[in-house]
């Protein structure tokens, strides 16, 4: 019995941190943490007068976030977001910002009622089966890293990329969602040309639309489906960032990718970090419990919605894997990353 308690308190706060992230979602949607991006205490009447919100609702979910321990409780009814917080809840131009990955919580909670029948019939559920919702938070959850680390930190790193892309290169990103990768190296790299390929129209929606915003002209964007990557070795730079686990046969892609790059082009990398081995993530990777549901409901699922999907999902491509599956295409040079990400891993690839 002392065991069985155990176990129940472990479920509960589980349960606990489901329904605090749903809070998350609230406070992002409604603008609460940008609000208090500040620093400055405030009690529930004032933030409920300045938002146009009710008090009692706002008081429940200031409590509520205190408890979690995300918002401060200063005393006297008073609250406040610390500059930590402010750093992953509020700023999206942070490297550390996450509040976006919880935009698309209610679009993902949803595919649970679909997933039953996915297990019976091993389809799976293509990406835009999450809605543009599910677009919008796989973007606003990378967007960071590219828009602060993408151009001055990764891209110097990689041999002779910068410089091509200085005096005016091809490139293609491929699974680029929602474009942002490849607008912020369009914007740094006005002398090169950009595409972006991907097969979700919801991606592509916001591509474009993010595309005029910036006010770029150096970028096209491709319904990949539709308009292949073209085979004719035209390509000085390629990459592919967090998407090979979640594409139905990126063997393919990896191929097709071989075939459009230049002899002395260069492709980048960047998915999941994960060990070689379930035991190894077991033992060693304290995000492997959400890395698994995230592949249940999205990674593995757009994986396995095509018949004979390879499934890897989001542990599926751990660095012995991308190894062997780009040496099969025919590529020769491998060289692994570290840009101080405790999520991603990053290759340089070359013929």
């Amino acid at each position: 019995m002392e065991k069985a308690q155990k176990t129940a308190e472990h479920v509960f706060g589980l349960l606990g941190g489901a329904l605090v992230s749903a809070m998350i979602y609230l406070g992002d949607r409604l603008g609460f943490y940008r609000e208090m991006q500040s620093g400055e205490q405030t009690t529930s009447s004032e933030l409920a007068r300045k938002m146009g919100l009710h008090e009692r609702w706002v008081r429940e979910w200031l409590q509520g976030q205190a408890a979690a321990g995300l918002i401060e409780y200063k005393g006297d009814e008073r609250f406040a977001l610390s500059p930590e917080g402010a750093a992953v809840l509020a700023d999206e131009n942070s490297p550390l910002f996450l509040a976006g990955g919880f935009c698309a919580l209610p679009a993902q909670m949803a595919i649970l009622e679909r997933l039953p029948e996915s297990f019976k019939t091993g389809l799976g559920l293509a990406y835009d089966a999450l809605g543009p919702e599910g677009a919008r938070g796989v973007e606003r959850l990378l967007a960071p890293w590219y828009r602060t680390q993408l151009v001055p930190v990764a891209l110097p790193k990689l041999e002779g990329v910068v410089a091509k892309l200085k005096t005016g290169a091809k490139v293609a990103d491929v699974g680029c969602g929602g474009g942002i990768a490849v607008i912020e190296m369009a914007k740094a790299f006005p002398q090169s040309i950009f595409h972006g390929y991907d097969i979700s129209r919801y991606a592509l929606d916001r591509a474009e639309g993010n595309k005029a915003k910036a006010g770029v002209s150096n970028v096209v964007f491709h319904q990949a489906d539709q308009e292949p990557i073209p085979a004719d070795a035209s390509f000085d730079f390629m990459s592919t960032f967090d998407c090979l686990h979640d594409m139905a046969h990126p063997d393919r892609v990896i191929a097709a990718i071989r075939k459009a790059l230049k002899r002395d082009g260069t492709w980048m990398i960047a998915d999941i970090h994960g060990q070689p081995t379930f035991e190894q993530n077991l033992a060693d990777n304290p995000l492997a419990p959400l890395m698994y549901g995230f592949s249940v409901l999205c990674c593995m699922s757009s994986a396995m919605s095509e018949p004979n999907g390879m499934g890897l999902g989001t542990l599926g491509f751990p660095e012995p894997v991308a190894r062997r599956m780009v040496t099969e295409a025919g590529f020769t040079r491998f060289t692994s990353h570290d840009f101080d990400n405790p999520i991603n891993a990053y290759y340089e690839i070359r013929p």
